[in-house]
């Protein structure tokens, strides 16, 4: 982490409504994926901007999936499902929420017949009945990457993922 100076949080990133750069449209991406949570936004987005000014050509996404990794969203090999259950877990809590995964993960025979796809959708349908939403993107590798907003959110972040070029689908989609 970098040292910052305060006032980079209390001014906040300086676009206007009409913004249509790459950046603007991280902002707003940050913003869904921390819903009600500005300052972490705030953190993640200039770590974006420090990771974008270190690794040139990198897809949006790519450095979006670093900077929030564990604190607003997730990234884990797909065959590691205890990963994905504890990451989906602690990002759910965020909003004092827990997923009934329909078992006990913490049972070594939990995770015998069960793939990163359907842990995806457990999760999905859990929160969807509070309001949030569980979103997957494509990753490059065999990884599980994705992130959690609010339901009423799920148009304008489909707007954000197709101007990102981000292959984003519905957690409740994957398999």
């Amino acid at each position: 982490m970098s040292m910052r100076d305060d006032d980079d949080f209390d001014t906040g990133p300086d676009f206007d409504e009409e913004d249509d750069s790459v950046e603007a449209k991280v902002w707003q991406l940050l913003l869904l994926i921390n819903p009600g949570d500005e300052e972490t936004a705030l953190q993640q987005f200039a770590d974006y901007r420090e990771a974008a000014a270190e690794v040139e050509d990198a897809e949006p996404v790519e450095l979006v999936g670093r900077v929030i990794d564990w604190r607003s969203g997730f990234m884990v090999d797909e065959h590691d499902l205890r990963s994905l259950v504890q990451a989906l877990d602690e990002l759910s809590a965020r909003w004092n929420l827990s997923i009934d995964w329909n078992g006990d993960p913490d049972d070594d025979d939990f995770f015998d017949d069960t793939d990163a796809g359907t842990l995806l959708g457990i999760a999905y349908d859990r929160l969807a009945e509070f309001g949030y939403t569980v979103w997957s993107w494509e990753t490059a590798d065999e990884a599980c990457a994705g992130w959690i907003t609010l339901t009423r959110d799920n148009e304008p972040m489909r707007e954000l993922a197709t101007a990102l070029h981000i292959n984003l689908r519905l957690g409740s989609d994957v398999g």
